[in-house]
């Protein structure tokens, strides 16, 4: 009678377990759909809808429905975007987000629905040390990691004099911050520009004036294209040398401005050239599926997407276990596109990063990496996260 109970009880707890298991996972896309920085989202959308395309429309083997949010890389926009995708549509997951500016208010909307918000890009300096959270992870980087990539090269290369040229935002703030955590020499000029500036005459006159070793630019999509534009118009591109930010040297963005963006750098934790499996099937399958070469854009949502994936298959698909999902959101276990990859322990990944030079490929321009600048990079904040 006794083996018969234990069995009984064995039986009813596989039920239960069973029974915990979602029969679907609802994500919630929140991001930059429209305006100067529409290009942001739209990408990473793409790549994400790749992913879902290649596993039958499938997350961690369970049917994804998608739902997306307009951010509009307002902050006040995106936290409203994110209070309707936790407290209406009961999202399981808020995904895709790419500006610091929108994640920062975002965070303990969704904190407080005890959801999980996945970074497609940025992760605020805020939210990687004393202030990181259970909930928010970022499949890109934590923000001054690229930046203080940057900053090594130009140590490296013995600059002694540079501007740097970024919007008056969090993330503008961690990318200079990131820079002068390697770079030692001098700055001429530190310059905060509004958030979505498009017209660049005043800068580039004091630039023209001050004629510096080089420029860092830290600026996001359409505010990036016109810059360069009109770095080039002025005469500037060729006699001061330009160093910036990857995705300000995206494939379509470098494509938009043509050939006389040639001979820029850049870093970045991903390349379409980076040899390994997980990329080559990425980018072959993104141009067959879109006709255009995959941006960074693009792979950075394809990995949210993996993120996710991992994280509803190895947690059984229980997601209402918050736990279990965070162990497996945390193990990160899956082929990622740039390589090795972890997170760390406030949830921001561990990676390396690459110098990119822009280069002529035949009728393209393109990225090219040159070498490894950091291998398994860890950013400055972690020592300060106690995770709850």
């Amino acid at each position: 009678m006794r083996i018969a109970r234990i069995i009984l009880f064995a039986a009813l707890a596989a039920l239960a377990l069973e029974a915990a298991a979602a029969d679907r996972v609802k994500i919630g896309f929140l991001s930059t759909m429209s305006g100067p920085g529409g290009y942001f989202g739209t990408e990473a959308l793409a790549g994400f809808n790749l992913f879902l395309k290649m596993h039958d429309g499938r997350l961690g083997n369970l049917p994804a429905e998608v739902i997306v949010a307009d951010d509009q890389f307002n902050a006040e926009t995106g936290k409203q975007a994110a209070e309707r995708l936790v407290k209406r549509d009961r999202v399981d997951f808020v995904a895709g987000t790419i500006n610091g500016n929108v994640i920062v208010p975002a965070v303990p909307v969704v904190t407080e629905g005890q959801r999980f918000l996945i970074s497609a890009i940025a992760g605020p300096s805020d939210l990687a040390g004393a202030q990181c959270s259970p909930w928010f992870y970022s499949a890109g980087y934590q923000n001054d990691t690229p930046h203080e990539a940057v900053g090594r090269h130009l140590q490296d290369k013995g600059l002694k004099n540079i501007v740097t040229l970024v919007p008056n935002f969090v993330s503008g703030k961690d990318a200079v911050a990131g820079l002068k955590r390697q770079y030692k020499g001098g700055i001429a000029a530190e310059i905060f520009v509004k958030i979505g500036q498009l017209d660049y005459g005043a800068e580039l006159a004091q630039i023209r004036s001050l004629n510096p070793d080089g420029v860092f630019i830290f600026l996001p999509g359409a505010m990036g294209v016109n810059f360069l534009k009109q770095f080039q118009q002025n005469g500037l591109l060729g006699k001061i040398p330009l160093y910036g930010f990857g995705f300000n040297f995206d494939e379509d963005i470098i494509n938009a401005v043509g050939e006389s963006v040639v001979g820029s750098f850049n870093a970045l934790h991903w390349g379409r050239d980076l040899d390994n499996a997980a990329n080559r099937t990425f980018v072959a399958r993104f141009e067959q599926e879109y006709k255009r070469p995959a941006s960074a854009y693009a792979a950075m949502g394809y990995e949210v997407a993996q993120v996710i994936d991992a994280g509803v298959r190895d947690s059984g698909g229980r997601l209402e276990d918050a736990a279990a999902v965070r162990r497996a959101l945390s193990a990160a276990n899956f082929a990622s596109i740039r390589g090795d990859f972890k997170f760390n322990v406030n949830h921001m990944p561990i990676q390396n990063f690459y110098l990119r030079e822009v280069v002529k490929n035949g009728s393209r321009v393109e990225n090219k990496i040159l070498g490894t600048i950091f291998t398994a990079y860890q950013d400055s904040f972690a020592k300060d996260c106690r995770m709850p």
